[in-house]
């Protein structure tokens, strides 16, 4: 097939609502890593075990032939155990048989949720930096993003043009805390400006909080739905995959009001029928820990965190320390490349070593093109490599 041939074929067949989209960057930048051997900062997995407590888990539910079907929103001893996490962490009730869902991981309930909400022409308000899906998601349903920038070295965002970003428009404001790709945990005074918004402009708190147990200096996680009047109007999305090293498995949750839970369930069902059973049988134990293991958790990522940001401070990359999650968004301005997309490329080759380019995490690439997110979900063995690794770079 000629050339010509091929791309008039692919433009055929390419649907509108995705003549936008481009290969994840954090992806690609796993893959350029792998094909020259580079140490992979960019993707946000451990490379150390999971929990082995819950491995067994998992084997047992495995061997006792949980392997078939669970219900499609979830087996109902999980959604129990996610009922009973949210109670004894928040003192929020959600009722297992209306208000959880279960999911293939945060992405499909972040997804599920924009499509059962969100027509064409709603508008959803994103801050940016932003985690790279937000914004196909939006694109999926036909909506229109508005972006309100999160200002560095606090990533603080300004009231006022957050309040500009509301319209009669607005269906939804998304709320990632602790934030991917800048570690911002958003404060009680930031939500509770975030959520007079949102009941003034009747819109929805679409919230990703897989980070919740990842807090450092004293910062503490507040589910925007638990405040007042917020529940009603609140959809919150997590998943095991980062409190639990097990980004593999794909097994999240979405709560949620009983009619918003309805329309979300049927998106589900049609999207993925259900998540892996016997891995939501292991989910159950997870959620049973105490909180020895949350605080074990935030501790061991404090030290990865401070190990990372002197090895790149070392090497010359100004900082933004994160109050949660495991990234680091970093400044490359002296170093002196034009872009952070030819700074990455650079690392990988001459320090063999991946990161992402922070123009991925805004819908103007310019805006981030001198910044880069490391990841610190590494052994310390990797991340002590990385340190050498890291003196190689040089100056442009």
């Amino acid at each position: 097939m000629s050339s010509f041939a091929a791309v008039a074929l692919r433009e055929r067949f390419r649907s509108r609502r995705i003549s936008q989209f481009t290969e994840s960057v954090i992806r690609e930048m796993t893959r350029l890593a792998m094909s020259k051997g580079a140490i992979n900062l960019a993707q946000g997995f451990p490379d150390f075990p999971a929990p082995e407590l819950l491995k067994q888990a998992a084997a047992e539910a495995v061997a006792k032939d949980i392997n078939q079907y669970a219900i499609t929103w979830g087996a109902k001893p999980f959604r129990d155990a996610i009922s009973a996490k949210y109670q004894r962490t928040y003192s929020m009730d959600f009722d297992p048989e209306r208000e959880i869902t279960v999911c293939c991981g945060a992405t499909e309930g972040m997804a599920a949720s924009f499509l059962a909400v969100l027509d064409p022409g709603d508008e959803v308000v994103l801050f940016e930096p932003f985690y790279e899906n937000y914004g196909p998601d939006t694109q999926l349903c036909g909506a229109e993003p508005r972006y309100v920038r999160l200002h560095p070295p606090d990533w603080q965002f300004d009231p006022d043009e957050l309040r500009r970003a509301f319209t009669p428009r607005t269906k939804a404001i998304v709320l990632n805390t602790p934030n991917n790709p800048t570690g911002k945990v958003f404060t009680r005074g930031e939500l509770e400006t975030i959520a007079e918004l949102c009941r003034e402009f009747d819109a929805l708190a679409i919230t990703d909080e897989i980070y919740e147990h990842i807090l450092y200096d004293g910062a503490v996680h507040i589910p925007i739905s638990s405040l007042p009047g917020m529940k009603q109007r609140s959809i919150l999305v997590n998943s095991l995959s980062k409190t639990y090293s097990v980004t593999g498995w794909r097994v999240g949750w979405v709560l949620a009001p009983p009619d918003l839970t309805d329309s979300i369930r049927k998106v589900h069902d049609f999207l993925t029928v259900g998540a892996a059973a016997p891995l939501q049988q292991a989910g159950v134990r997870a959620l049973s820990l105490g909180d020895e293991y949350y605080n074990d958790l935030a501790a061991g990522y404090a030290q990865r965190r401070d190990h990372i940001v002197a090895s790149l401070e070392t090497a010359g990359f100004q900082c933004y320390l994160p109050a949660g999650a495991y990234y680091v968004m970093t400044d490359i301005s002296g170093f002196g490349f034009a872009d952070d997309v030819g700074f990455v490329r650079h690392m990988i080759d001459t320090a063999g070593l991946a990161a992402v380019p922070g123009s991925s995490f805004y819908a103007q690439p310019e805006s981030g093109s001198q910044q880069v997110r490391f990841c610190f979900c590494k052994k310390y063995e990797t991340l002590e490599l990385a340190r050498q690794q890291l003196q190689r770079i040089t100056v442009s």
